[in-house]
């Protein structure tokens, strides 16, 4: 008697599930993912900032500014719906550009940051209303303390090991002020984005990495410089991750020397999509 009960409330119990609407069935769809384009660029004013700086020609000639508005009509073909450039917010909770509601057109003419000349540009030929600013600088904490690092090198007799170290870099800054007088900026940011760029790609990573050498069993200043350079770059990406929505195609401008982590971000976080840039930046 038992059996035949529990067989018929299963008999029931399939017979509930088929004739279910299909509706019911029916999963929550995926949210879109946020696509990013990273694009690492050199600075244009050269503030001075980092630890290479290039000679930089200016931006605001005639032929520089032909060159920069083609590349943002390039870009604008990405169809972004936000801009995110190396800015700190000055309001946190919304993470908005402070800047860029007084960009004027004329401003491409005497600014030569690289915000205005690309970010801002764009934001207002594709006409882009969220310019996001989501740097992370602090008062407290140094993000990138390079100068323990050298001070250890040079305690402990080790600079021709960082002078070994540093060498690809120095090269690529030479390069980069070689062929600003040959190529267009398109083209120059091109290969700066390139996945294989020794310097500004994916292997520049072990020139970080290769500091961990510089200190010993009491000081570890080449671990604290990898330490610090992550957690900014974390802390951009978290800005990030804050600021923007599903669907959303974001182009991020920042010094090419995040690009590394900055992929790496959007690259295992889900919810993300990595846009390569170079259909976009190279001349046609």
């Amino acid at each position: 008697m038992f059996t035949r009960r529990l067989n018929s409330l299963a008999a029931v119990m399939a017979a509930c599930v088929l004739f279910m609407p299909a509706v019911s069935m029916a999963q929550d769809p995926e949210p879109a993912p946020v696509q990013v384009m990273v694009l690492g660029t050199y600075h244009f004013d050269n503030p001075g900032q980092d630890v290479h700086n290039a000679r930089v020609d200016p931006v605001t000639t005639p032929e520089k500014q032909a060159q920069l508005a083609a590349l943002a009509e390039r870009l604008a073909a990405f169809r972004p719906t936000a801009i995110a450039l190396e800015r700190v917010a000055a309001d946190p909770a919304t993470l908005m550009d402070q800047h860029f509601a007084d960009f004027e057109p004329a401003d491409l003419l005497t600014d030569a940051d690289e915000r205005v000349q690309i970010g801002y540009r764009l934001a207002a030929l594709a006409q882009v209303d969220r310019v996001l600013a989501i740097d992370e600088q602090s008062d407290t904490r140094d993000y990138f303390p390079f100068g323990p690092v050298m001070a250890w090198v040079e305690a402990n007799g080790r600079r021709e090991a960082f002078a070994r170290l540093n060498a690809p870099v120095a090269a690529a800054m030479a390069e980069l002020e070689r062929r600003q007088s040959e190529d267009t900026i398109g083209d120059i940011l091109a290969d700066m984005n390139r996945r294989d760029h020794p310097v500004f790609g994916d292997p520049a990573q072990s020139f970080y990495y290769r500091m961990l050498a510089f200190g010993d069993g009491a000081e570890q200043p080449g671990a604290a410089l990898n330490a610090g350079w992550y957690e900014r770059n974390a802390r951009i990406f978290a800005k990030l991750m804050h600021a923007t929505r599903p669907g959303d195609r974001v182009v991020v401008v920042f010094g090419g020397g995040h690009g590394y982590w900055l992929r790496h971000f959007v690259e295992v976080t889900p919810g993300f999509d990595l846009v390569d840039p170079a259909p976009y930046l190279r001349e046609p």
